[in-house]
């Protein structure tokens, strides 16, 4: 599953989103990752609702990096750093990048939700009953995502 676009608030630049499953590599994967030797940031499926989703990130990692404000040493790392809702990137990558024992890898895919375990985002991101019902998962998520700067 492949999905491309190009960013609205930077026109010269492209997203394309990858969804691998069945991966018999992933420890291989995330040690290539991490040595910069993969040009792309590599997610843990699970925990994304919607492509849009990872496209606000990069977004956000785009806008830092051309501001020279990343808290992270790469760009592809600065978008698994800004899933998250909280400022901690080592739990971060504990939650939003891969691990050697997954079997489905995001690549930054419209079918990504089918692979979402939505307890597990809700309990992250403290979605509560009551913003559940008035609204959708993915705008609780963006909307967290957008201020965990701010609160």
């Amino acid at each position: 599953m492949q999905m491309t676009q190009t960013l609205e608030l930077f026109p010269g630049h492209v997203v394309t989103q990858l969804l691998f499953k069945d991966v018999k590599n992933a420890a291989e994967l995330r040690k290539s990752a991490m040595a910069g030797e993969i040009p792309g940031a590599l997610i843990n499926p699970s925990m994304v609702v919607d492509p849009f989703q990872v496209l606000v990130a990069t977004n956000k990692a785009l806008h830092l990096q051309k501001a020279g404000k990343m808290k992270t040493r790469t760009l592809y790392s600065e978008i698994i750093f800004n899933l998250s809702p909280t400022n901690n990137i080592s739990e971060a990558f504990k939650r939003f990048g891969i691990s050697d024992s997954d079997d489905a890898v995001q690549i930054p895919v419209d079918r990504v939700s089918s692979l979402s375990d939505t307890a597990k985002i809700k309990k992250l991101y403290k979605v509560t009953p009551q913003e559940d019902a008035s609204g959708s998962l993915l705008d609780a998520v963006i909307c967290r995502m957008a201020t965990k700067d701010v609160l």
